[in-house]
């Protein structure tokens, strides 16, 4: 996961658990009876459980597509760079047998010179 990601991740814990905080003592220092008010805890804190399912759906589909994105590049950067070397390996290669050709002829023409 990116730096961004893991900041991203750290601060939306960090607005969620106070958040959670704030509704939990809010709820502590009303005025109501404590049934009422377990009641209300409880049905807070699933909300936020779902809150928090939801935004974990949400960032593990960010980082799954960013995945795919950067594997789909890499696949596609790889593949031209083993192009680009084949294609100048054979380019080259071609050239050296040509060049290899030509010093043997004169290598063979110095030598029949050389022997008459």
């Amino acid at each position: 996961m990116s730096k961004n990601g893991k900041n991203t991740a750290g601060i939306l814990a960090g607005l969620l658990a106070g958040a959670a905080a704030g509704v939990i003592l809010g709820m502590l220092y009303a005025p109501e009876e404590g049934k009422e008010t377990r009641k209300k805890i409880k049905d807070k804190a699933g909300d936020l459980k779902d809150q928090a399912k939801n935004k974990y759906g949400e960032v593990s589909e960010k980082v799954k597509d960013q995945y795919s994105n950067i594997s789909s590049t890499f696949k596609e950067t790889a593949s031209s760079v083993a192009h680009t070397v084949k294609d100048g390996y054979d380019k080259y290669k071609d050239q050296i047998v040509s060049k290899t050709a030509d010093v043997v002829k004169d290598v063979e023409t110095e030598l029949n010179d050389l022997k008459k």
